[in-house]
């Protein structure tokens, strides 16, 4: 017993000591080498401070050409609205950069822009042919603002703002595959194509907006080439529904009622038939009915159509 209290002792009497002469190092002494060891420490403690700087710097570089600038991203950003913006906002021009683009598909334009009297309303988008299912990809690098359902409009649609201050409209998708604050590449798989909303079959309504204001998709795409016209689009509140046309005659489609928002300044009277035409195609790329462009044709409903046929339109 006496051995054991002893022991006990001796364990409480080198804790005291060690304890003690911990406290009279760090407080009392001023030997050169406590000096060199607070010098070591510091030497340390400045070294990690230094890879850390280093660690978040290369993290922000790789970042910085993934995530577009912030400011950006404020003005309606969590809105539930297509137009989020302010009209008093908006400037009359604007020159946007529209580089770094990416055709969403490479489908062939099925209806233009512009009004519709048939509907008695305006078509704020292109309309560009797909398959069900088909991939929709990212017209620029960009953010997802919102992804939404509208049954009696869009169907599942995407809206994606965009550095160079556009954004752009997918509608009537089968899904998205993106959620919002997603940051995005140009030529990024965003949404599979369908025919959802107020639609009769699959394709892909495509919107370019500005603070709200739905340009003419035509105005900065070639859609017959797949490019953009120009490296920059001013925007302009007297212009913007007005497209701008560098592609051939036979690849703009003439709007549906001959009205002031037409795409491209060529009248054309006839078309010549390409191999895979169906008059039907032909017909609904140009704004009219089958039985419309028979009509024209001096065709039955039995003729067919064959290429290099010369056909007219007006």
């Amino acid at each position: 017993m006496n051995f054991r209290i002893r022991k006990i002792f001796g364990v409480a009497l080198v804790a005291i000591l060690c304890a003690g002469g911990a406290s009279a190092q760090k407080i009392t002494s001023k030997s050169p080498h406590s000096r060199a060891h607070e010098q070591l420490l510091a030497n340390q403690a400045k070294n990690r401070d230094q890879i850390r700087l280093v660690e978040k710097n290369t993290f922000i570089d790789l970042i910085d050409d993934l995530e577009p600038e912030p400011d950006i991203y404020t003005e309606g950003w969590n809105s539930k609205r297509v137009n989020p913006f302010k009209e008093s906002d908006v400037p009359d021009t604007k020159v946007i950069d529209v580089t770094g683009y990416y055709m969403p598909v490479p489908g062939k334009v099925t209806s233009n822009y512009g009004y519709r009297a048939k509907f008695g309303r305006m078509h704020k988008g292109i309309d560009l042919a797909i398959r069900s299912n088909d991939t929709i990809r990212a017209a620029f690098d960009g953010k997802v603002r919102l992804t939404n359902y509208e049954a009696r409009g869009y169907g599942n649609y995407v809206i994606l703002r965009h550095p160079n201050g556009l954004e752009t409209v997918y509608g009537h998708l089968n899904k998205a595959l993106v959620k919002p604050d997603q940051v995005v590449k140009a030529g990024q798989a965003i949404a599979l194509g369908g025919s959802t909303g107020r639609s009769t079959g699959p394709h892909l309504h495509f919107e370019t907006r500005y603070m709200g204001y739905a340009i003419n998709p035509s105005a900065i795409f070639d859609f017959a080439n797949h490019t953009t016209h120009t490296d920059t689009y001013q925007f302009s509140k007297k212009t913007y529904t007005k497209a701008r046309n560098y592609a051939p005659a036979r690849n703009i489609a003439k709007s549906e009622n001959g009205n002031a928002y037409k795409t491209g300044d060529n009248d054309i009277a006839t078309y010549t038939v390409r191999k895979g035409d169906t008059l039907t195609s032909i017909a609904r790329s140009y704004g009219m009915s089958a039985t419309r462009l028979r009509k024209l044709n001096n065709m039955g409903s039995s003729d067919k159509i064959r290429a290099g046929q010369v056909l007219k339109l007006k």
